[in-house]
């Protein structure tokens, strides 16, 4: 049996490498840090020096970022079927939707929420590596709403990405409820891998909650 092991709080993005891991099926281990310097310690700033979770250790492999435990997690465990063939299109998809939700999606969002302002000047918007928020959402919305899944006709760890940004997007009121947004989310939160992770991380918040731990 490998040995993995997945360091998170259930109140940050480790609620994605979680539902990850419980898609693949794979028996895992988990360490929970609090943000009362559990993320600081010693120990777990030898795993990741930026001292921030998720982050996997898989058969002594590191992996920090969403994304890349996704995408890790895809390869690392072909049995599960949550990436395209390699060479083939749909993996051209998957890697493309997969590092825009990475990249352009997130740090416009962020962006908007820490109210930074880029100047609506072309050359500037160039130095940006997403434009503009609603350019972000528009590409991200004609995705959404040409298909069911984003990387050929079957659920991929690109869909689990993309569907977890909006589904929190949403949520928290930082990407608005578009209807493509809502239908795709949608479908996504109501698979059972996706269902047990909510229910594991929700059960770790009461309980934190209830001891007074962070």
């Amino acid at each position: 049996m490998s040995d993995l092991v997945l360091y998170t709080n259930p109140m940050s993005r480790g609620r994605i490498a979680r539902w990850m891991l419980e898609e693949v099926g794979q028996p895992y281990r988990t360490e929970i840090l609090d943000f009362r310097g559990g993320h600081k310690s010693p120990a777990y700033l030898a795993i990741n020096p930026m001292g921030k979770v998720p982050a996997i250790v898989h058969d002594g492999t590191v992996v920090t970022e969403c994304a890349a435990i996704c995408a890790y997690l895809a390869d690392a465990f072909p049995q599960a079927g949550l990436a395209p063939a390699s060479g083939s299109q749909a993996r051209g998809d998957y890697y493309r939707w997969l590092f825009f939700a990475a990249g352009p999606l997130e740090a416009a969002v962020v962006n908007k929420v820490l109210k930074v302002h880029v100047p609506d000047d072309p050359q500037m918007r160039g130095m940006v590596g997403y434009g503009s928020l609603e350019a972000v959402l528009e590409t991200i919305d004609g995705a959404v709403s040409r298909t069911e899944y984003l990387a050929g006709d079957r659920f991929s760890a690109a869909d689990l990405y993309v569907g977890a940004h909006l589904g929190w997007g949403m949520q928290f009121g930082t990407i608005p409820k578009r209807p493509s947004f809502e239908a795709y989310a949608g479908r996504l939160y109501g698979r059972l891998a996706a269902v047990r992770a909510r229910e594991i991380d929700d059960a770790l918040i009461a309980e934190r909650q209830a001891s007074g731990a962070a």
